[in-house]
């Protein structure tokens, strides 16, 4: 259980979400419109930024307190890498600032910090300060939080053929290549697809984000910039995505009775008292 527990008419809202249907495992969030919100408000890009890092706070606790087992966040991709190098040095003190002031909230809480990307990119000040945050949660049972650095879809996949392929010269497989093979080789590998994909400010792309891992995932797409998301706008995206039926390939005779078996399970876990899965 998290520290910080909902109270008032956040626990209600909350208790709400878990009783009328299934709380998303994973949660995927590309976090667009920092630079956006900054210019509408008259303010320089690096507010919006800062400002950021406060929704990320609330998303991560909201998510903790409903039992979401994973949080990806798009922190930082491999084309981000191409903008003004002021402003990159900007983020990177930024994301150096926020690792050391929420690193013992987040442990308090039992996260669990996970980082997938070419972190080798990374300044050294910030990768060091990445491995003592991820040693100091390694143990921890609770949300797991993956932030996506220097991470790109394409840049995952590549990274995974060629570890395959050096792997068959070295006679480690054997075996057809299938998809299943593919997905041990990513840098997801141990962490179930996302089901829900929140992407914020209103543009309909996913911006080279697992792309591999996005086969099935919902999309929810918020018009609010990141800024100003929070977890009012994350309740919304999970009560949409209890409305959608999500069918992989089947037809909707057959989704119907799995359906039904998880909702009635719910709802008596729910009347017991325990509140989620």
């Amino acid at each position: 259980m998290p520290v910080v527990e909902a109270v008032g008419p956040d626990k209600k809202a909350q208790e709400q979400l878990l009783a009328s249907g299934q709380i998303p495992q994973h949660i995927a969030i590309i976090m667009d419109g920092n630079g956006r919100w900054a210019k509408k408000k008259g303010l320089p890009r690096v507010a919006g930024h800062n400002e950021g890092v406060n929704s990320v706070r609330d998303i991560v606790e909201a998510c903790g307190q409903l039992g979401v087992k994973y949080l990806t966040l798009y922190t930082f991709s491999k084309e981000n890498w191409k903008r003004p190098q002021d402003e990159i040095s900007v983020l990177m003190r930024l994301l150096l600032k926020a690792l050391k002031d929420e690193r013992d909230r987040l442990h308090r809480n039992e996260v669990h910090l996970r980082v997938i990307g070419d972190l080798k990119l990374l300044p050294t000040d910030v990768i060091s300060e990445l491995q003592d945050a991820i040693e100091m949660m390694k143990n921890n049972k609770g949300l797991n939080l993956i932030l996506a650095l220097s991470y790109s879809g394409r840049w995952d996949i590549t990274n995974a053929f060629n570890k395959i392929y050096n792997d068959i010269k070295a006679g480690k497989i054997s075996e057809n290549i299938t998809e299943e093979v593919v997905a041990k080789y990513l840098s997801t590998a141990d962490i179930p697809d996302p089901d829900l994909l929140i992407r914020t400010s209103g543009e309909f792309r996913i911006s080279n984000f697992l792309l591999w891992q996005l086969a099935y995932t919902e999309i929810y797409i918020s018009n609010e910039y990141w800024p100003d998301f929070r977890r009012k706008n994350l309740y919304q995206a999970i009560e949409d995505f209890q409305k959608r039926e999500r069918r992989f390939g089947m037809i909707s005779e057959q989704i119907k009775p799995i359906k039904k078996s998880y909702t009635s399970k719910i709802f008596e876990r729910f009347r017991q008292g325990v509140g989620r899965l």
